[in-house]
Parts: structure tokens; sequence; C-alpha cells
């Protein structure tokens, strides 16, 4: 069965598209506060106004388009850049000289040094930290006891992004960002470090992560929040932002399936190409309709909502540089 993404319809920047549920997980505790933060670079406003929480012990994932301001936005909580107004508490404090000492980053890119083998590397910044975390516990749990001995630059894309979240963990951190965590990997590496990922939220250890893969997000998030020019324009679970943007799901049939006026459906439909999308709430419920109707159903695809979905809906569909 394939699945193909329904039609949407972006809405005109600038407009408020979604109300925002600013408490998805009100009985938890607040580690992170985001208050009416913006940043400028001159005249280039990237960050405007933006607010939001992060709950002690879940994954949060920060999505949006090229240009939207997630990078920058996620930069100044991870106190790298300032910003020019607004504030980041962390556990419901101003950010002192501690608060480097309790999160782990993870960067999309990162220069290391070629020469240095995996276990070098490791044992190089283990000694950075009074506390670090126990450092066969660590290769463990990254699996990278087959590769202690081989150079960084020997490493393939995987067992270097696995390497790169060993160095985020390795000073024991409560709060771990992640930027694009999986980008580029195959999708054997992208399940492993999903798990990883997962075994560590599990622990009780908050993540905040960026990503352009809505799947990816669906997958380990317990809440996202969607931004675009620099705006945040949608905030609450997955399911939830599923249900109040794309409810229903779509059957998907060439037109050459239907011997009757398409007008005489008995659902609100439309032409794709050389495809008809039929719009049902229910599945079974559509199926026993078209069987009714004795239309054939061999070349049949279902859509149900996803995520990427509910971020087509609220960004559109137009490329952004």
């Amino acid at each position: 069965m394939r699945f193909i993404f329904q039609e949407s319809n972006p809405f005109h920047h600038g407009i408020a598209k979604t109300s925002i549920n600013r408490e998805p997980f009100a009985h938890m505790n607040k580690i992170v506060e985001v208050i009416n933060l913006r940043k400028s670079f001159g005249d280039n406003i990237a960050v405007t106004d933006a607010s939001f929480s992060v709950k002690e012990g879940i994954c949060f994932g920060l999505l949006g388009p090229n240009g939207a301001g997630k990078t920058t936005t996620m930069e100044i909580i991870e106190d790298i850049i300032a910003p020019s107004s607004g504030e980041v508490l962390y556990r419901g404090r101003t950010r002192d000289a501690s608060f480097r000492e309790e999160i782990g980053i993870q960067f999309q890119h990162t220069s290391l040094l070629n020469f240095l083998s995996v276990e070098e590397t490791l044992l190089s910044f283990h000694k950075l930290y009074q506390y670090p975390e126990d450092f066969d516990l660590l290769v463990q749990r990254c699996d990278l006891t087959p590769i202690l001995k081989r150079r960084n630059n020997q490493l393939s894309g995987g067992q270097l992004q696995r390497l790169m979240l060993a160095l985020a963990l390795i000073n024991r951190p409560n709060l771990i960002f992640l930027d694009e965590p999986s980008t580029g990997l195959d999708p054997q590496s992208r399940r492993n470090l999903w798990d990883i990922v997962r075994q560590i939220k599990d622990e009780g250890k908050t993540i905040m992560m960026t990503t352009h893969s809505m799947e990816e997000a669906e997958y380990l998030c317990d809440e996202v929040a969607i931004m675009d020019v620099g705006r945040i324009i949608a905030w609450d679970t997955p399911a939830r932002l599923i249900q109040a943007h794309c409810q229903g799901n779509s059957i998907l049939l060439p037109e050459t399936a239907f011997k009757m006026k398409l007008e005489a459906l008995p659902f609100d439909w439309k032409r794709r190409d050389q495809t008809i999308v039929l719009e049902t709430g229910q599945i079974n419920e559509g199926l026993d309709k078209l069987l009714n109707l004795d239309i054939d159903l061999t070349d049949m695809a279902i859509h149900s909502s996803n995520l990427e979905d509910v971020f087509l809906c609220l960004t559109g569909k137009g490329l952004r540089d």
C-alpha cells in the first residue's frame, strides 16, 4: 500500500494560523522557558516575540522551513548567541555559568581532529569534566566498541553521528540539544539513532531537537512547536496538531476505476492529475461505500493525515531559500 500526501491550503505569512496550546504537559515541571524572544541581525529580524516552554523529561521538537528562525532560537537557548530582547529561563531562573555544565549539544556539523581515534577523542573530552559519564557505559550506549580504534576521518555518517551523540552525553547532561540528528543517515543508522534517543528520554533526560524530517519528529517528539517567519505558529503534541489541522483520511483511486459519474459519489472529492482523491472520516466506512458501488479497488492507496500534512498546511508548499 502506498501513501500519498493530501493537498493543503497554505495560509498567508504573518497571519495567526492557529491557536497555541501553551500547556500540553501542564502537570510537568518546566525546564526551559522562552519568553518574548527577539533576535535581529541588522535590518534582518530572525526571531519575533517567540514564547514557549519545555517540560522536563520530554522530547521537544522545534520545526520550521528554512529561514524560519529555529536555528537562531536554539542557539539563543543554548547560550551560544545573545537575544536582542526577551529572556530564557532554565529551571525557572536566569541561566548562569553552571548552565553549560548541565547541557549537551550535538551539532549537525562539527570538525574533529582527523588523526585521533574514536577512543582518543572520547578520552580527551572525558577529561574536560569533573563528573563525566562512565566511559564504558557511554561506549556501549552509542555502540562505539567496534570503531574505537578507527580514526575520526574514517567514520561513516552513522558512526560519526553516534560519536557526536556520545560527546554530547559525556558530561551527563540534564538537557540535550540535537541539531538535525539523522540528516544523511541510511534507514538502519537512523533507526539505531532514534532508539538511543528514546532510551535517553526514558531515563528522564530532556531533549530539544530541530529536524526537517516530520517522520522523525512524529516518532520521537512528545510535543512540537512550529516556527515560520520568526514566530511560533503552532505548539502542541503531534497527535493534537494532526487532529486540529488535518482531520480525516483520503482514499486515492485512478480515474479509470470509476464507471459512474464522479458527481454521484457520496464523498467530497477532488481530481489530482489522473487520480481521484476521496475524503472520508473513517476508512472502513469509505471502503464499504466504494464496494457497494462496485468500484474496482485494485490500485487503491490510502493516506492518513500525519505531521507532514500539518507542517505543509501551516507553512505552505513554496520552496524556501
